[in-house]
This record gives C-alpha cells, structure tokens and sequence, in this order.
C-alpha cells in the first residue's frame, strides 16, 4: 500500500492518505504535550512504544467484539487504519477522581467513583475542549441520538474489558477518552489506547504511570510506559 500526503497533523499524531480511499496511515512521533500545547518536548522511542502499545489493546478489544478503525502494524511507528468519518466528540469514562474532575467539584484525587461516571466534552483546541451534554450534541447537531447511544454503550463495554486487564497487571484504570467515527454507516473506534490518553497508576502505591508524568515533571515517562506494556504482557523487542 502506498503512502501518500499527510492529511491531518495532531499533537502526537500524523495520519496519512493511502492510494487506498478506505485506509489511513496513522504515525506515532516522539512529540509530547501538555496544558493545550503550552509544554511540549520530544522524548526519544514514544512513538515506537505508543505504537506497539496502541496495538496490543486494539487486538484485545477485537477479540472482545469491539469495532475499531484498527487494521495492522505496519511498522516500528505507523499503523494501518480504516479511514473513518470522525465526529467532533470526546468520550470520557472515570473510574477514580483525577485532573479535572477534581479541580471542578473540589473533591479529593484518588476518589472512587461508583459507579464510573461519563463525560462528553467538545472536541475542539480552539474552545479548549469544553464539557458538553446531550442536549446540546442533539440540538447542535454533532451527532445523532442512536450515536450517542452507541458511543456510551461502546465507552463502557471497553471499560469492562480494560479494567481487569489493568488490574491483573497489579495497576487501575483511572480514566481515559475515546473518539467514534463512522464507516459505512457503522459506528467504530477511532482513536488510539495509549497512556498519552489514559491514566494508569499501581494498585498499591498510586504511583502515577501514564502522560501525568510528563505534565507534573515526574521524569521517566516512556520507561513508564514501557512498565504498564510489559505488566499487560506486552514485550517491546
């Protein structure tokens, strides 16, 4: 398949056309930021890991029955991909209080939530993302009433799968964002499962292990992104 002109340019993330129309290319660099861009830093071998990472989790949500953009590895740092038409929301499950959520109601980081709370939020840099509900998805028009429906359903049926998986790596699942698009009609995964996009931390000590690393300055980022892969099973050789 050849590879062709870089259509899209994320903080993290290029995507690239195909002479395929219904395939993508999606690369993983080594960019890092936070705080809406404001800190930003390349950290060498993030994209290899952030790869093989996103990999091993889309195979295992496949296995469950979940549909995702996801196709093949293509090579150390580019994936292959379904080609989807993106809706303009971000999808996020909590299943402890951090970040935001704290800040916003005051309440104490490490909180369980029960049961895991859902959150929509625009997804838009300009705006800075901000939270949004249902009516205004229905009433502005950024997504059907049956997608909303679905994007949830899917939300947290990958949050029962992931949620043991994490624990039995001796970690917890404390939340994370997914993004839906669409193909023929279908509604599907499209986003990446890495911990840029999730936070990870040790079941018995809290010790954080995902992107909040990186944000609070707490160094050894991709080493402990490589850790989280390798209690999941996953070997980076």
């Amino acid at each position: 398949m050849e590879k062709r002109e870089e259509l899209y340019r994320g903080k993290a993330k290029s995507v690239f056309a195909t002479d395929d129309p219904e395939h993508l290319v999606m690369l993983f660099r080594d960019d890092t930021s936070a705080f809406d861009g404001k800190k930003r830093e390349q950290l060498e071998r993030k994209g290899s890991v952030n790869n093989k990472f996103n990999a091993f989790v889309m195979e295992k949500l496949a296995v469950a029955g979940i549909p995702t953009h996801f196709v093949r590895l293509l090579d150390d740092r580019e994936t292959l991909v379904k080609r989807l038409t993106m809706l303009p929301l971000e999808c996020v499950v909590r299943n402890l209080a951090a970040g935001s959520l704290c800040r916003r109601y005051g309440i104490d980081e490490g909180r369980v939530l029960s049961p895991p709370t859902f959150e929509f939020f625009l997804k838009s840099d300009a705006l800075g993302d901000p939270m949004v509900n249902e009516y205004h998805i229905h009433s502005l028009g950024w997504a059907e009433a049956w997608q909303v429906a679905r994007m949830k359903e899917l939300t947290f049926r990958i949050n029962d799968i992931l949620t043991p998986l994490f624990l039995a790596g001796g970690m917890v699942l404390v939340d994370y964002k997914l993004e839906f698009g669409l193909m023929n009609g279908a509604l599907m995964l499209g986003d990446e499962v890495t911990p840029d996009g999730c936070r990870v931390w040790d079941r018995d000590t809290l010790e954080k292990l995902d992107k909040d690393r990186f944000r609070q300055d707490l160094g050894r980022v991709v080493e402990s992104y490589e850790l989280i892969g390798q209690r999941l099973g996953l070997r980076f050789d």
